[in-house]
């Protein structure tokens, strides 16, 4: 179906385009990826890129579904875009807020921390009550866009991401007309820019490639022009562009044809940013590479940093001194940092002094993370079957590594993203795969990364699982050795009959199935309905230990958290060894895991 155009930019806009966005990038995904990377297919720009608009999508989503008016109501292009989301829909300002704080938060990697900042500036705009929402006020948005990102840069460089966005706003500043003519002019300015980057950087024009970091905002930009005319733009990303297949001849990303051919050997592309967060070593753009052995900082140190704007630009300057590709986006006591340096911990240290640095992720580029080619190391051989699991904390974490599952943890308030489970997934490195979401609220996600997955010609299961001690039971009945089908359905089996609940602290006043519930009462929630309101950890959780079993039961799993002490369980324990002579009863430290307590029946 043709999306209908938004005359006017309004929340409804911001909403439509950060999710046709999400749906360019996710087809995109691959091939940035193996353009950052060639002539080794293992690169996460597109990937990057990707997770960090996922995040900002469901920023705007969550505002939206907390206003209580209902649907987002428009009965054509005007309504659309004049502002009619609902009595009580969320604003232009909240909606552009949400989109720039998530892509904030999520940020990854350099192009996806450059997009973060790029979305900021726009909101800063998009979100003033005295700018227009027509025409003049996108051109004022994509201008403040790319010029706070450029800041953001320490040292920017041409041929990058960055050269894209200013030549999106240059095309923009020139145009004259409403936001769709605004939207195209961008977009073309974008394409012509990205056409270019070879030129600029050598290590784009030995590769034969264009940015990859500009290719995701081409595509972005593309997305824009739907969303405000309703118009699909054409030659977003050119499919024919594979850095990974030098017999693919040529690529016609942007008008004018790129040879997409590279010799072998050649160093990875990483627009221009040295792109390599969670794990790939990418390429400085003086073509050294971020390994040790060759010129370049070892760590790649990133984190989220609550600070003061004047802690914030001594950060800066201490960062710049210790290591390079710093990128350091946000503002409002938030910001996202990125560097590349020698010293993780000095790199840690100097954020303890601006403020509280939280999110900390440190990649070491050492022998084990580098993707060296076939002739220095064989590949490795892929396992016949995996399991990738969910886990809410890091005490199940090491609980299912244990029994041999990849696992991907799910912080309070931090669900995984699906291109975090494709990832994982690629960890395992196997045939056949078995996912594990454990959590009824990521079963839309993890269905998204299995189908991805699917396309990359790996076997993927989808077990259902809505809970962590579901997924325990299902990898209790696991056996590698089963066929396929036989070894999923005896796991899936495992999980349904695992009845699960969680004790929790409620955090605001709110209805439930159980009655009224206030901040700080103890919740018991069984299959995640509220079936017991009470106001001690240990009555509550044997109320709901009650209930549960009195539709009988043969084991018991009991997986606390770090704020419940020992005696919860000793309590629940004996419980279980009084009334109910034939359960068993089985105790994990489950760690930060959200939840004070999660039971699980069998």
């Amino acid at each position: 179906m043709a999306q209908v155009p938004q005359t006017f930019f309004d929340a409804l806009a911001v909403r439509t385009w950060c999710g046709l966005a999400l749906e360019t990038l996710g087809r995109a995904r691959e091939e940035i990826d193996a353009i950052n990377v060639y002539p080794v297919a293992d690169g996460d720009t597109g990937t990057n890129l990707y997770l960090t608009l996922e995040s900002a999508v469901a920023a705007v989503e969550a505002v939206f579904a907390g206003h209580a008016a209902g649907p987002v109501t428009a009965t054509g292009p005007g309504a659309a875009g004049s502002g009619a989301t609902g009595s009580e829909g969320p604003t232009l300002a909240d909606a552009a807020r949400a989109m720039a704080h998530g892509a904030l938060i999520g940020a990854r990697g350099n192009s996806g921390t450059i997009l973060a900042q790029l979305l900021r500036g726009m909101a800063q705009v998009l979100a003033d009550d005295d700018a227009p929402a027509d025409g003049s006020g996108l051109r004022l948005a994509l201008r403040h866009a790319a010029d706070s990102a450029r800041r953001a840069v320490a040292h920017p460089v041409e041929g990058t991401v960055l050269t894209v966005a200013s030549a999106a706003a240059d095309a923009a500043d020139a145009a004259e007309g409403d936001c769709g003519t605004v939207a195209r002019a961008a977009y073309g300015g974008a394409r012509t820019a990205l056409a270019a980057t070879p030129g600029q950087l050598p290590v784009l024009e030995r590769a034969g490639v264009v940015d990859a970091g500009g290719r995701g905002l081409v595509a972005v930009l593309g997305a824009l022009v739907e969303t405000l005319t309703g118009e699909r733009a054409r030659g977003v990303v050119a499919s024919s562009a594979t850095a990974s297949s030098p017999a693919s001849g040529s690529s016609t990303v942007t008008g004018s044809p790129v040879d997409a051919a590279s010799p072998v050997g050649s160093a990875p592309v990483d627009g221009g940013l040295g792109e390599c967060a969670d794990g790939g070593p990418g390429e400085r753009v003086d073509g050294t590479a971020a390994v040790p052995g060759v010129e370049g900082p070892a760590f790649e140190v990133i984190y989220l940093l609550d600070a003061e704007d004047t802690a914030v630009e001594r950060l800066r300057e201490r960062l710049d001194a210790l290591g390079d590709s710093l990128v350091v986006v946000g503002g409002d006591g938030l910001w996202n940092v990125h560097v590349h340096v020698d010293d993780a911990g000095a790199a840690v240290e100097a954020g303890i002094e601006a403020g509280r640095p939280h999110r900390i992720r440190i990649t070491h580029f050492g022998a084990g993370d580098v993707h060296t080619t076939g002739a220095e190391r064989p590949p490795r051989e892929r396992a016949e079957r995996a399991i990738v699991a969910v886990v809410p904390g890091e005490g199940l974490a090491r609980l299912y590594t244990e029994a041999g599952a990849t696992t991907v943890l799910a912080r309070p308030g931090e669900p995984p993203a699906s291109g975090e489970l494709v990832q994982a997934v690629r960890r395992a490195h196997a045939r056949e795969v078995v996912l594990l979401p454990n959590d009824a609220d990521l079963r839309h996600t993890a269905a998204a990364a299995a189908e991805q997955i699917r396309a990359e010609g790996v076997r993927v299961a989808l077990i259902p699982t809505r809970s962590a001690v579901q997924g325990i039971a299902a990898l209790a009945v696991h056996e590698p050795d089963r066929r396929f089908d036989e070894d999923v359905v005896s796991m899936t089996s495992a999980a349904g009959a695992t009845r699960y609940a969680e004790v929790t602290v409620a955090e605001r006043q709110s209805w439930t199935m159980a009655g009224i519930c206030q901040a700080g009462d103890v919740l018991g929630l069984i299959d995640g309905d509220v079936a017991v309101i009470g106001s001690d950890v240990t009555v509550t959780a044997e109320a709901v230990l009650d209930r549960m079993l009195s539709a009988g039961g043969e084991m018991v799993t009991l997986v606390l958290g770090d704020d419940v002490p020992d005696t919860v369980a000793e309590h629940l324990e004996g419980r279980v060894r009084e009334g109910y002579l034939a359960v068993d009863t089985v105790l994990y430290r489950g760690g930060r895991q959200g939840a004070l307590l999660l039971i699980g029946v069998e």
